[in-house]
């Protein structure tokens, strides 16, 4: 059992937040939170009943003399624990089993958690940003908006306590900002990051450049193009990715640390009711093939098909109602640590939904999904 070994060793390192000698073991209320999530149990009360139903099994691990606390202990144990010790020492085991791949595509995007608001004390809905590794399907870490603040100050600390070097990070226009390219770059990672109308200079330059040189087809400088088409569900999608090195003249361009390139992407989608077009533009810090600059674009959204929207709708985070101290924080984690466990396991030929439901019904499918067996 070298596996469950280490974890119970990771999950002692975290500090136990209750006085006194307590009767739970914290290894033990957390390893069978970690299952319980796993299995399909989206609140306090499911963790307890699952646990319940699983002592023999959990036995295999833990000293179960003690037996099973109620939901409202596990509720107050992790509504006390620091989130900010409680999910490194997740990640760092995570990442353990599961080395991110070299080179991969990292999108860093935000997410808020709508029914954490609580008018009884006043405290906001909590908004994250979060970092997904999308080759691997790993949940990188996490921290949360701070209500007076917005992502552009969030991302810093992100990058500050998830590793990136090697990867390509990719974020959204908020995110397009010198101060944080320059910290990507110093973490010896690249960039992708989405230009709007927030560098209004700088999105005025790129787009003049494009508009100009398609024009004539590209004929007076070097491009890069790649090109696709997918037809799926009554839709025609069209897209063009162009990425030239970026010009001398680039207004705003020299304030970017190491930038290197500029793309554009352009998705043509054909529908019965019409034609619709989008065209982004981006910087990027390194000269990339025209299928990776594609599939850097188009990974970015990885964080919200393969991370968020499964939250949502397999986890269902955006209707949980856990809001006391910082248990919205701490079942997050959770539920980020288990979608990247569940997502990891490949011998199941199912949705993650269905192998939630697996984990739950079979002993040893939990064991190769928590142990990696």
């Amino acid at each position: 059992m070298q596996r469950s070994a280490s974890l119970v060793d990771q999950l002692g390192n975290v500090t136990d937040p209750r006085r006194g000698e307590p009767v739970y073991p914290l290894v033990n209320v957390l390893f069978m939170m970690i299952c319980g999530v796993i299995a399909g149990a989206d609140d306090f009360v499911a963790i307890a009943r699952f646990a319940n139903t699983k002592k023999t099994w959990f036995a295999k691990f833990l000293d179960m003399s003690a037996g099973v606390p109620s939901h409202d202990r596990f509720n107050a144990i992790l509504n006390a624990i620091k989130p900010e010790e409680f999910e490194p020492i997740l990640l760092a085991w995570l990442t353990q089993l599961h080395q991110v791949t070299k080179g991969q595509v990292i999108a860093i995007d935000g997410k808020t958690l709508r029914r954490s608001y609580d008018h009884a004390t006043g405290k906001a809905a909590i908004h994250m940003v979060s970092a997904w590794a999308t080759a691997n399907h790993i949940s990188l870490g996490q921290t949360i908006v701070d209500q007076k603040s917005n992502e552009i100050t969030a991302i810093p600390k992100l990058l500050e306590i998830i590793e990136i070097s090697g990867g390509l990070v990719t974020i959204d226009a908020m995110g397009c900002q010198v101060e944080i390219a320059a910290k990507i770059v110093e973490a010896d990672a690249d960039y992708c990051l989405a230009v709007k109308g927030n560098q209004p200079t700088l999105h005025e330059g790129i787009k003049a450049h494009f508009m100009n040189h398609l024009e004539d087809d590209f004929a007076r400088i070097n491009v890069i193009e790649h090109h696709t088409q997918e037809a799926t569900h009554g839709r025609v999608d069209d897209r063009s990715y162009y990425l030239c090195e970026v010009p001398d003249d680039l207004p705003d361009g020299s304030r970017w640390k190491n930038l290197k390139a500029i793309g554009m992407s352009i998705n043509n989608t054909s529908r019965r009711k019409g034609d619709e077009i989008a065209v982004r533009y981006y910087i990027i810090s390194k000269v990339l093939s025209g299928e990776d600059f594609a599939g850097a674009v188009r990974d970015h959204w990885g964080i919200e098909n393969s991370c968020h929207w499964q939250l949502d709708v397999t986890f269902g985070e955006d209707q949980s109602r856990i809001r006391k101290g910082h248990g919205d924080t701490n079942f997050s984690t959770l539920r980020r640590t288990a979608l990247s466990l569940l997502k990891q396991e490949k011998t199941a030929k199912c949705g993650v939904k269905n192998k939630r439901l697996t984990a739950g019904w079979d002993d040893a499918y939990m064991e190769k999904v928590i142990f990696s067996t």
